[in-house]
């Protein structure tokens, strides 16, 4: 697969498509952006589970924190990975080592790891890298454009709309 461009249709299947997340990476501190995409991914519905070893058995919104991904309470759909690229291969190998492994292996603005990614596509596994889900949820939705940026998304037909604080769903493609 090409990781340097992905088809609006490949990002809006996924997001569809799962309902747990697993955030590896996520901060308790509301300044970093790690903590933002947790909220955001929660207030859209998602089952998120954070996980970072530093903050183990504590609460990130309302969500105990796990040491790693074997220690999340149920199956993930996908692994969202908030760490430096050289942190990733360990991660991908803990989440193929899961019973059932992940949809989707996700890895965040500048984050990048080639090898890694095709060790989890030879699993099945469907890989994002370079992109962050909040974004690609808000562009997808329309709500980025509410701030004036461009979300290459044009279309005259009635948004999908979604119970909740931020309402707009992703339309399938």
């Amino acid at each position: 697969m090409n990781h340097d461009a992905y088809d609006d249709a490949y990002i809006a299947g996924i997001l569809n498509e799962v309902r747990t997340v697993a955030v590896v990476g996520a901060s308790a501190n509301d300044v970093r952006p790690s903590f933002f995409v947790v909220k955001y991914l929660i207030d859209k519905g998602y089952t998120v589970f954070p996980v970072n070893p530093g903050h183990a058995g504590r609460e990130i919104l309302g969500r105990t924190t796990c040491a790693r991904l074997a220690d999340v309470p149920e199956a993930v759909d996908m692994v969202d990975i908030f760490r430096a690229s050289e942190a990733v291969p360990p991660i991908v190998e803990e989440a193929l080592a899961l019973d059932p492994v992940p949809k989707v292996i996700w890895m965040q603005l500048t984050v990048r790891h080639d090898e890694a990614a095709r060790r989890a596509e030879a699993a099945g596994v469907r890989v994002v890298m370079n992109r962050c889900p909040k974004i690609e949820y808000a562009r997808l939705a329309g709500e980025i454009g509410w701030n004036g940026v461009n979300s290459r998304v044009i279309s005259a037909r009635k948004p999908v709309m979604r119970a909740g604080f931020q309402s707009l769903g992703i339309r399938r493609r």
